[in-house]
């Protein structure tokens, strides 16, 4: 195991980097937007814009790796994401910045592709289990190491974009040291609509909802804090106190779901962001420890809702279309994420920042509604029957080609070559 590791500690400081960048990047770029007074309408587009790259490049990069290779593909997306980065730096328009931010999203995808298909090839049976878990720990530790430099430099200089760069570059790491010239060919995800509606409309709708209240929140909540007077470091704290809420509530949350049906778990989780978010919009919180509070509870319940509800999906599917249907999923959050910050923008525009938080209340109140109307249409999988819950990220921090990591990706190649019986319950095409 300690041998193996040290296999992919490289590749797993070259992921280290490309988050540091990711988060970084994505966070100055609103709020420098903010200081030269772009409408929250074109601060909305640059996460549409990213979103959408992401999403595209999930779907489209994949034959241009195999044309290229994966290491000459690494290293020509590496390097057009760090030129960006330093170009958005010295080029402050805000046509080219949306135009920008989709490139920096096409070539994210392709490099976290690349990176997972790196580790895929080389875990083994025994430590896949603890690089899937290794890797989704330090993209949140990237994200929130690049959110939180922030704080310490000037947003009216060209440095945090030039840092952005570096991290950018030395993520290249992985290409000078790794051996494997040929990993194994990275794994092909369709977004089949119709197949995951009739696996199970609450999923369906639920992952829809929850990446539109997280995109609009991703790209604009920096927006939010600026406008509602926030300093640079509690903007950055703010931000990372949603994620680690939320990494920090997905196994009480996950255990509990395990317990009873997961519907009334994305119910309750889902109600309690609503309450939080509400709140916030109602009250407009002046004091910033108030405000945070609040904030913790909404980034807690609202990013442990994905991981919940990929669940559920696959507590109805066959155990051979886990990558089809956690990919699918994955994929229509990222579809998600693109129409938040379109509708985010423009109503923050006409109501003020608080009412980006009435964005987040309504989607979540949605998927309240909809869990417990759905979960009174049928009843849930038994509990001996069900998928154990497992911790996976969401939204466009990885690419389903991570989804191959996950030791559930294992079984489900073993289920590939039978025929499991479903259970009783899912009879039929209609799902809960």
């Amino acid at each position: 195991m300690p041998q193996n590791l040290v296999s992919v500690m490289a590749l797993l400081i070259g992921t280290l980097f490309l988050y540091l960048g990711n988060g970084l990047h994505s966070l100055v770029m609103p709020m420098r937007g903010t200081s030269e007074g772009y409408s929250e309408t074109i601060l909305g587009f640059f996460g549409t814009s990213w979103a959408a790259g992401f999403v595209l490049g999930c779907i489209f990069a994949r034959p241009l790796v195999k044309r290229m290779g994966h290491v000459r593909a690494f290293s020509g997306f590496i390097s057009l994401i760090a030129i960006i980065a330093l170009m958005t730096g010295i080029v402050i328009n805000p046509t080219f910045w949306v135009l920008s931010r989709a490139a920096t999203g096409f070539g994210t995808a392709a490099t976290a592709m690349i990176i997972e298909s790196w580790l895929n090839e080389r875990a083994s049976n025994e430590s896949r289990g603890m690089i899937f878990s290794l890797y989704i720990s330090i993209t949140l530790i990237g994200i929130v190491g690049g959110q939180m430099t922030v704080a310490f430099v000037d947003i009216q200089t060209p440095i945090l974009f030039m840092i952005a760069g570096i991290f950018y570059c030395v993520a290249m790491i992985p290409t000078l040291v790794s051996n494997a010239q040929s990993p194994a060919p990275l794994s092909e995800i369709k977004l089949d609509l119709a197949a995951l509606y009739r696996n199970s409309p609450v999923s369906f709708i639920g992952i829809l909802l929850v990446g539109i209240a997280n995109g609009a929140w991703g790209t604009l909540g920096a927006v939010f804090g600026a406008k509602a007077g926030l300093s640079s470091g509690d903007i950055a704290l703010m931000m990372t106190i949603t994620i680690f809420a939320g990494a920090a509530m997905q196994m009480p949350a996950g255990r509990m779901s395990d317990r009873m049906d997961r519907r009334y778990v994305l119910a309750i989780l889902s109600g309690i962001a609503w309450l939080a978010g509400i709140q916030i919009f109602l009250l407009e919180p002046q004091n910033v420890l108030t405000l945070l509070l609040l904030i913790g509870v909404y980034g807690a319940t609202a990013n442990a809702l994905y991981p919940i509800a990929v669940a559920h999906a696959n507590d109805f599917a066959k155990p051979s279309d886990f990558m089809n249907v956690s990919g699918g999923l994955l994929l229509l959050y990222g579809v998600g994420t693109v129409i938040g910050p379109t509708l985010g923008g423009p109503i923050m525009e006409r109501f003020g920042p608080y009412a980006l938080l009435g964005v987040t209340a309504a989607a979540h109140a949605l998927i309240t509604v909809y869990a417990i109307v759905r979960s009174r249409l049928r009843a849930p999988i038994p509990v001996g029957e069900r998928d154990s819950y497992r911790s996976i990220s969401s939204g466009t921090q990885t690419t389903p080609e991570s989804l191959a990591l996950n030791p559930r990706s294992q079984l489900s190649s073993a289920a590939s070559d039978q025929t499991p019986a479903k259970p009783a319950s899912d009879a039929g095409v209609e799902a809960a």
